[in-house]
């Protein structure tokens, strides 16, 4: 790859232009040449009404990168990677696992990247968890993660559709962070989830997990938060306790707070996609889709009051 890359982005909703956009344009090597959304346009870059059209028009395109809701993902990437191009998927990957690991195999069989990003991942804190983690015995861990939906996912009605996760579109973000951190391998044991009578997503739901080893994982998601907003991941080990907080900004160990670097989740996902793309590699880690996938499998559903935004 020689100069910056040019980008496609396909979906221009609330997180391509909250977040991608300033990622993007603060990234060296990465420049925005075209956006395919039906709805909205964005300014300084070649509008097109879908990816057909965009990918069409932009031979010259060398990655495109994936915004629009999940349920729509899969078909829009297989048309960028049969294209050639490599493709940036927003978090969650897809609306299923066997759709995801169908895309992973016609990268690979392309010769192009596929990045299946978890930008909570990126946090500050999440690193020097990690590390803190490796070097200690897990006991247990409390997931707290409760957000008001009215406030951080306004009309978007996708959300509560199929394949559109419910309060595990947040909440998924804080398995990425559980995943990235312990070392083992972490199964579904039970999961409760509560659903609204006039959606198909759950509003809130309750996940007991556990590591290989045995140690005890338990998750609590709640899109019906007022007030502050928690988003906390509690350790305890061995010879102390950590807690992540802020979606993985912050950092404490025995209570005492701790020094991170500034956050730039999107940024670094960025320079992440560009360092995959120029050593040939891809990076497509399901496991917190999977453990969101087992507790849609396994979980007990309980109907629960309407919700009316």
């Amino acid at each position: 790859m020689t100069g910056a890359l040019k980008l496609g982005l396909v979906g221009f909703g609330k997180i391509a232009h909250d977040q991608h956009l300033p990622a993007i344009a603060g990234t060296d090597g990465v420049k925005l040449v075209a956006v395919a959304t039906p709805h909205g346009a964005a300014l300084g870059v070649r509008n097109y009404a879908d990816i057909a059209d965009m990918l069409a028009a932009e031979p010259e395109l060398d990655a495109v990168v994936m915004c629009q809701p999940p349920q729509f993902r899969y078909a829009a990437a297989r048309q960028a990677i049969a294209g050639g191009k490599h493709v940036f998927l927003e978090k969650p990957p897809g609306a299923t696992v066997a759709e995801v690991e169908a895309l992973a195999a016609q990268a690979q069989a392309r010769g192009v990247t596929l990045f299946a990003s978890w930008h909570s991942r990126h946090a500050a804190a999440v690193a020097p968890a990690r590390a803190w983690l490796a070097e200690r015995s897990l006991r247990q861990v409390r997931i707290t993660w409760k957000e008001d939906v009215r406030r951080w996912h306004p009309g978007q009605a996708w959300i509560w559709k199929p394949g559109g996760l419910g309060v595990f579109d947040p909440g998924i973000n804080a398995l990425s962070i559980l995943t990235e951190i312990v070392r083992e391998p972490i199964r579904l044991r039970a999961a409760r989830l509560e659903v609204p009578s006039n959606r198909h997503a759950p509003i809130a739901a309750e996940l007991c997990m556990e590591t290989a080893g045995g140690a005890p994982i338990e998750a609590v998601f709640d899109f019906r938060q007022t007030g502050p907003q928690n988003w906390d991941i509690a350790i305890d080990a061995d010879d102390g306790a950590l807690l992540l907080s802020e979606g993985g900004a912050r950092l404490a160990v025995d209570a005492v707070r701790q020094a991170v670097a500034p956050e730039g989740e999107y940024p670094a996902m960025y320079r992440h996609f560009v360092d995959l793309i120029r050593r040939g590699r891809s990076d497509v880690d399901l496991a917190p889709l999977r453990l969101v996938a087992d507790a849609f499998l396994c979980g007990r559903f309980q109907p629960t009051d309407p919700f009316v935004e």
